[in-house]
């Protein structure tokens, strides 16, 4: 764990070489807000990112969407994903489904793609496995340009959560 002052005296090198990961496989988030500090607080810091992501192209952002793992999706039996989502997907028992269950969130996860073009993304931590099924369900039935906001809104969840754990307030 690193403190936020220590953070902001870091060049770009090492400060994406502490927060690369914190956006999954997007290094190149963590480089663009670098050029916002010092951060005065972990808001500010998450708010750069964020700010990042948001002004990307839209295909960059799609890429950026894509680059999410699929819940209890193929990622994750290969055993394939950032340790990050890993131990997050863990946490909600969706690395220990039942047979059905598995096949559910297969037909959820391939429905969800092709409607959107992207997999589903939501911040698991903290909810159990038929609440995940249910928003699943639901945000199938959104408009694409909503369901986009809400995707990058949960990866703020995610990624919040992900800096709490790399870097101690100032």
């Amino acid at each position: 764990m690193i403190d936020l002052d220590r953070l902001n005296a870091l060049d770009r090198d090492a400060f994406v070489a502490h927060l690369g990961g914190v956006f999954e496989h997007a290094p190149w988030v963590a480089r663009a807000a670098h050029g916002a500090a010092p951060f005065a607080s972990l808001a500010d810091l998450h708010g750069a990112m964020m700010a990042a992501v948001r002004a990307a192209p839209p295909e960059v952002r799609l890429a950026f969407l894509n680059g999410h793992p699929e819940l209890a999706g193929p990622e994750a039996r290969a055993r394939a994903m950032t340790a990050d989502s890993a131990q997050e997907q863990g946490s909600a028992g969706l690395d220990r489904l039942t047979d059905a269950d598995a096949a559910a969130f297969d037909r959820l996860n391939a429905a969800y793609r092709r409607r959107f073009g992207f997999p589903f993304i939501v911040a698991v931590r903290g909810r159990d496995l038929r609440e995940i099924r249910v928003l699943f369900e639901e945000r199938l039935a959104r408009a694409v340009a909503d369901e986009e906001a809400t995707a990058l809104e949960e990866i703020g969840a995610i990624t919040r959560m992900r800096l709490d754990r790399l870097v101690r307030p100032a």
